[in-house]
């Protein structure tokens, strides 16, 4: 799969679940909506057949202390 269609997977779907290999599983999101209240969603890339690092779309967490800004 090109990066234009992992990109445009995504953003139709709204959320995917994509093998990485191993038996394991990520889920990619198109925008902070797909993640659960607690959550932030960060950028990720993942490797396709012409981008090594195309930027599929976002995976959602839980926010970390790094994460706040204190000031």
């Amino acid at each position: 799969m090109t990066c234009a269609d992992a990109m445009a997977l995504v953003k139709r779907q709204g959320a995917i679940l994509l093998d990485t290999g191993n038996q394991t599983f990520q889920r990619f999101v198109r925008d902070r909506s797909f993640c659960e209240i607690t959550e932030i969603a960060d950028l990720r890339f993942v490797p396709t057949r012409d981008n090594p690092e195309c930027p599929i779309g976002y995976r959602c967490r839980e926010p970390d202390y790094g994460d706040w800004d204190w000031q």
